[in-house]
């Protein structure tokens, strides 16, 4: 995606590790300006550090659980630049254990950092959205969504509820901002090697079991899920919003029902 007149500005939420981590790098090598938050203040210095190039990336700590918090640091964002041409939307947690056993605060927490984190996001991000968009070259809001959302798994049913709402808040969303020229997708991935990954799978007393190799033979790199994610952020995709588009290796597409397994 590229501006006639300026350098296209995005800003990448979870962006000090993992698909938000990579999506900063496919960026700044795009020639992107990076507005890049995350909870992780830590985290956030060794990306400045790895991406830095020519003063592009900015990093700006920011909780999506805490409103005060987005509404404080987008109008940072809008005191350095006058447009954003893209919203990617990558913070995402994930708590496992049996659905009934799990704490009241770690239920409320995944819907707050994946569900609600998201819509705050893109209702402070909306001012700089509509400055960039135009019906020749829309703005774009691009949001991590899971094949969770249709395919829940055992141990991550709260997670699972937390994407498939996701994926009902794209639909209203694309429709609703249509007329501000503003694209609005999800990309839904399986399996990823990322750390949110391995910390689940390192989980004591894990229940949680993630969908494993897909059909193609592997569990997708944040690259696999970032070329998408690309994509959806050039010209060529200038008619594409309202979208839900699976990135798991067939793994959706292959389900088998327990009574074929069992040759019934």
């Amino acid at each position: 995606m590229t501006n006639a007149t300026r350098m296209p500005v995005a800003i990448v939420t979870g962006a000090a590790s993992g698909i938000g981590r990579q999506c900063c790098r496919q960026l700044l090598d795009d020639n992107w300006q990076v507005f890049a938050l995350d909870v992780s203040a830590a985290a956030l210095r060794d990306l400045g550090v790895e991406l830095q190039t020519e003063d592009r990336l900015r990093v700006l700590p920011c909780d999506v659980r805490d409103a005060d918090d987005i509404a404080s640091v987008f109008a940072e964002i809008a005191e350095q630049v006058s447009a954003v041409d893209a919203l990617v939307c990558s913070a995402g947690i994930l708590r496992t254990g049996p659905l009934m056993d799990m704490a009241v605060e770690d239920f409320d927490q995944i819907f707050s950092v994946n569900t609600r984190g998201v819509w705050l996001c893109v209702k402070s991000a909306l001012p700089l959205l509509r400055q960039a968009a135009s019906s020749e070259m829309p703005s774009r809001v691009v949001m991590l969504g899971s094949i969770a959302a249709i395919r829940p798994k055992i141990g991550g049913g709260a997670y699972a509820a937390s994407k498939s709402a996701l994926s009902r808040l794209v639909r209203v969303m694309a429709v609703e901002l249509a007329g501000d020229n503003i694209l609005v997708n999800t990309v839904a991935p399986g399996t990823v090697d990322t750390p949110m990954i391995a910390s689940a799978m390192a989980a004591p007393g894990k229940t949680y079991k993630p969908s494993g190799k897909s059909p193609l033979g592997r569990v997708a790199a944040p690259e696999d899920v970032v070329a998408v994610i690309r994509f959806l952020l050039q010209p060529a995709s200038n008619y594409v919003t309202g979208t839900w588009i699976p990135v798991d290796g067939g793994t959706s597409a292959a389900y088998v029902a327990p009574d074929a397994l069992a040759g019934n």
